[in-house]
């Protein structure tokens, strides 16, 4: 085996990209952008969800949005 490592030892040494970079990568390469406002919508949804367990008072201002 030879010593200078080949471009797929090389990849396999290589820290891993994050979740983000790999879901940009995959609406970019793969021209994937109907998934953009889906996934903005789930974002919200998200932190919606996430305020109304933070802070308790809020809940019955969000529940109405629904």
């Amino acid at each position: 085996m030879s010593e200078s490592p080949d471009d797929f030892e090389k990849a396999a040494q290589a820290r891993p990209p994050g979740l983000w970079r790999e879901v940009w990568t995959l609406l970019r390469t793969n021209k994937k952008w109907w998934l953009l406002p889906i996934l903005i919508a789930l974002a919200a949804v998200g932190v919606l969800i996430a305020v109304a367990v933070a802070i308790p008072s809020a809940a019955p201002f969000i529940y109405s949005l629904f």
